[in-house]
């Protein structure tokens, strides 16, 4: 379910990236084939680039230290025990997903009513040989649909002729397959109002591209508008059609038939669509990499200079004086890192032998997830995701200093401390320079529901 809703959200975000150059660019050009092309480009482009996810190389900046062990999934169930009720397993998240397939079932279940209608209206009233249909008792002068066009009974063989014109030129573009297209991406995106936008700019080009194709027949353009006049307060009878008495359509198509064309140097405003592109991919690009640990009050002690060399009788030595052939070697450096200091405690992030459980990590892995258990109002309330301790186990070989490095919340840190708690003391504690010493551990538990 999160998959399909974040898929759902960055496509809404692409469709209104589109919309807006569209809307501020395009939208008043004559260029009517072009801002077809962009539309359905737009929407094809909307449904295609959210699966497309840019990796950078930034790291996270979580103060890991010592050896990180693997991460431990811990899963529950959502459902709740048997005398939960399953309003109480609600959570904002399922309300908002039942709320969207909601939506869905009734704009798919109108999408395919007007499909079924219309098919039958074909059927019933279709004459051999044409593709002309007159039909009685719909509210509008006249659409197209699946190939034929529709003409009301009650107009006049003048008016008639010239909305049969019209509505041919729809077919001719083949425009009912751009709408059934858009009406489809509706029934999954129906709450975002920039597919609603593009639906009426997509009809609002179609309606253009008919009126052009009428005028360049020879019809008057005077005589055309008081055609389109005439019929301005009938209304659609389905939203799948193209129709000619459209009233929210009128002041524009009448403007655009008496607008100055657009040059062909306009169409380079499309490509102010690229940069917006980038932008909303980079928004939501995914950072990969090594984490590396923060810089923090931690710091390195160095290693203590090495005492001064005493001076004897014999084979003596003196500061600033040529070193005897015979006198003893120095001492050899330090060996590895030094230890890493925090809060006051010394423990070491990186040693010759690291501590040792009784049967591996292999064995602390299995203990951390037999013993820790989902906590059930974090299952009642739907929450998930990944906590990260971090401990220290001594040179005796107890764990001690267990902390949040990240936190999800109260009672998933609360939980995860607790198993932290429950480890038993280790087989062998870590051994640096010959000597045991403490060692920083970093454990990953990934809370998860079914």
């Amino acid at each position: 379910m999160s998959s399909l809703l974040i898929y759902i959200i960055k496509a809404s975000f692409y469709l209104a990236a589109f919309y807006l150059v569209y809307s501020f660019f395009l939208s008043k050009d004559t260029m009517y084939r072009r801002n077809r092309l962009y539309i359905l480009l737009s929407l094809i482009s909307s449904l295609l680039l959210p699966l497309i996810t840019i990796q950078t190389n930034n790291p996270v900046n979580l103060p890991f230290f010592g050896r990180t062990l693997e991460e431990v999934l811990v899963t529950g169930s959502s459902n709740g025990t048997a005398s939960e009720s399953w309003i109480a397993g609600l959570n904002g998240s399922r309300i908002i997903f039942i709320i969207y397939l909601t939506g869905l079932f009734l704009f798919g279940s109108k999408l395919i009513i007007d499909i079924v209608e219309l098919a039958f209206l074909i059927a019933r009233r279709k004459i051999r040989g044409t593709n002309i249909i007159r039909f009685n008792g719909l509210s509008t002068a006249g659409f197209s649909a699946l190939g034929s066009v529709f003409i009301n009974a009650k107009l006049s063989p003048e008016d008639a002729i010239g909305i049969q014109k019209h509505e041919q030129n729809h077919l001719d573009h083949y425009h009912f397959f751009d709408i059934i297209f858009i009406e489809i991406i509706k029934v999954f995106l129906w709450f975002n109002p920039f597919i609603h936008l593009f639906d009426r700019s997509l009809r609002a080009v179609h309606e253009y591209q008919a009126d052009e194709g009428c005028l360049q027949t020879g019809i008057p353009v005077s005589n055309y508008q008081i055609l389109i006049m005439n019929q301005v307060f009938r209304t659609k009878a389905f939203n799948i059609t193209n129709s000619f008495s459209n009233p929210t359509l009128i002041k524009k198509r009448m403007i655009m038939m008496t607008k100055k064309r657009s040059r062909t140097l306009a169409n380079l405003k499309i490509l102010i669509v690229l940069p917006l592109i980038a932008i909303v991919m980079i928004a939501f690009s995914s950072c990969k990499g090594k984490t590396k640990p923060a810089e923090s009050t931690t710091e390195e002690i160095a290693p203590p200079p090495p005492p001064p060399v005493q001076t004897t009788e014999d084979n003596k030595v003196v500061a600033g004086q040529p070193i005897p052939p015979n006198a003893p070697p120095p001492p050899p450096p330090p060996p590895g890192p030094g230890p890493v200091v925090q809060n006051g405690d010394t423990a070491w992030v990186a040693v010759d032998q690291y501590p040792r459980f009784k049967g591996g990590e292999t064995a602390l892995s299995k203990f951390i997830l037999e013993n820790t258990k989902y906590p059930e109002v974090a299952k009642t309330n739907g929450i998930q995701g990944k906590v990260i301790i971090q401990f220290v186990v001594t040179e005796n070989g107890d764990v001690k200093g267990a902390t949040i490095l990240k936190s999800i919340s109260p009672e998933l840190d609360a939980e995860a401390l607790r198993v932290v708690g429950l480890i038993p003391k280790f087989e062998k504690p870590g051994i640096n320079d010959g000597r045991p010493v403490p060692v920083w551990y970093t454990l990953p538990i990934n809370f998860t529901l079914k």
